[in-house]
């Protein structure tokens, strides 16, 4: 498969003509709407039975953390055993837990019991996205539209957010307050059920024999270095969200707050599809240290911005910064980790996201509340200046399996030769 696109310029053409990858990309795309979906579809209808913003926060930052928590090790599950064994069981508990909180909180339950659902409902959300990118590793494996493949996703993932979110609120607010998660169970079901039956695309099973050796993915350094960087990502969506909406209030036009953060997300849009379509000559590696970079620099002037346009502009430099970052984040996976841990090591960074953006929104809120409003954009700054000072230091950490992290200037060829996949699989020759 590699063979007949190696020498293809990359693009989404050549990439949607791989053969077979519309048997699961649809169906994933189905299975990975509910994710963007579940946590604004709890607030809804939580805040509709008690009444309290904060209970409803609440109930949904359980989620959220326990669905960070548990997707890595649903990832490594799906690589010793398969993607199939580890997602029917999972969308059956995630639906069966879905019902369980709907009637609880139909029913004013205490928010003990809430929680009590909250946990295994997180948990067992369906990671779809992670086990996609998997596919498309293995199918692209060494071929240069893996970096296109990524950048796919990175689209794929944001229009999911652009519209799930949108849907779900439409349903709550239009139909009933329970409407959303209904519709989140359904997909669920649906989307999970076709994916889990395209057994073709499924990559291959490693690992699971007693006499193979089983590597975890957070053994890799270098995972451990982009778990950081991804943290820091979530911290950008978690800061905006909440301190976009306190803004917006306090300026008198809350009703600005979801154009704003929409042209937020279409920088994300714009710079992913352009990624894809690029035929990168630089490594990965340094695309991931240019783009964070450029994206911590960019939140600096957040917190001192008090003109809606400036703010507009602000956010869609911003959202123009993380594409690059992510696709690049997830394009290095491919060369650090072996085959058999991928999928865990693609959840560790959907989980480590959607944990930087919980811990944001809360602490955001916080400063919003006993500061002033604009003071919660202080925290993608943090988070993203932390990241990147990480990723600076450990950046050798980074390079290829195989590839030596001794950088001399005779060696710098090999390195760059390297962090373009070339060989990686091959020690590199050090002077």
């Amino acid at each position: 498969m590699a063979s007949a696109v190696k020498d293809s310029r990359p693009g989404y053409g050549q990439l949607l003509r791989t053969p077979g990858a519309w048997t699961f990309l649809l169906p994933g795309f189905l299975a990975r709407q509910p994710f963007a979906m579940l946590t604004i579809s709890i607030v809804l209808l939580v805040e509709h039975t008690t009444g309290s913003y904060g209970t409803a926060g609440t109930v949904s930052a359980t989620t959220g953390v326990a669905m960070a928590l548990f997707a890595p090790q649903s990832g490594k599950l799906a690589d010793r055993f398969g993607q199939r064994a580890v997602l029917l069981p999972g969308v059956l508990v995630h639906v069966a837990g879905i019902a369980a909180l709907i009637t609880l909180a139909l029913s004013h339950a205490p928010l003990w019991a809430l929680l009590a659902v909250a946990v295994p409902t997180g948990a067992s959300t369906p990671q779809v996205g992670p086990m996609v990118r998997a596919r498309w590793a293995a199918r692209l494996s060494g071929s240069p539209l893996l970096p296109t493949a990524a950048a796919f996703e990175s689209v794929t993932d944001e229009f999911t957010f652009v519209v799930g979110p949108v849907l779900a609120t439409a349903l709550c607010t239009g139909v009933h307050p329970a409407a959303g998660l209904i519709a989140e169970a359904a997909l669920t079901l649906a989307g999970g059920l076709l994916f889990a039956s395209q057994r073709r695309s499924q990559p291959p099973v490693r690992g699971h024999r007693e006499d193979a050796p089983r590597v975890s993915a957070l053994s890799v350094p270098g995972v451990r270095v982009l778990i950081v960087a991804f943290l820091g990502i979530g911290a950008v969506f978690g800061g905006m969200q909440v301190t976009l909406t306190a803004f917006t209030q306090d300026i008198g036009r809350p009703g600005i707050n979801g154009v704003l953060y929409g042209i937020f997300a279409a920088g994300n849009m714009l710079a992913g599809i352009a990624c894809g379509a690029i035929a990168w000559k630089t490594g990965p590696r340094r695309r991931l240290l240019v783009a964070y970079g450029l994206l911590a620099l960019a939140t600096v002037p957040l917190w001192a911005i008090t003109a809606v346009p400036l703010l507009a502009a602000n956010g869609l430099v911003i959202g123009l910064c993380i594409a690059p970052a992510l696709i690049t984040g997830y394009t290095l996976v491919e060369s650090l980790v072996p085959a058999g841990a991928r999928t865990e090591a693609f959840t560790w960074l959907t989980g480590a996201v959607a944990l930087g953006q919980a811990a944001a929104a809360t602490s955001a809120g916080r400063l919003a509340d006993a500061y002033a409003p604009s003071s919660g954009f202080l925290v993608p700054l943090a988070g993203t200046a932390l990241a990147a000072a990480v990723l600076l230091a450990l950046r050798s950490r980074l390079l290829p399996r195989g590839a030596s992290r001794v950088v001399t200037p005779s060696a710098a060829p090999a390195e760059e030769a390297a962090e373009r996949g070339v060989g990686h699989r091959t020690a590199a020759t050090v002077d």
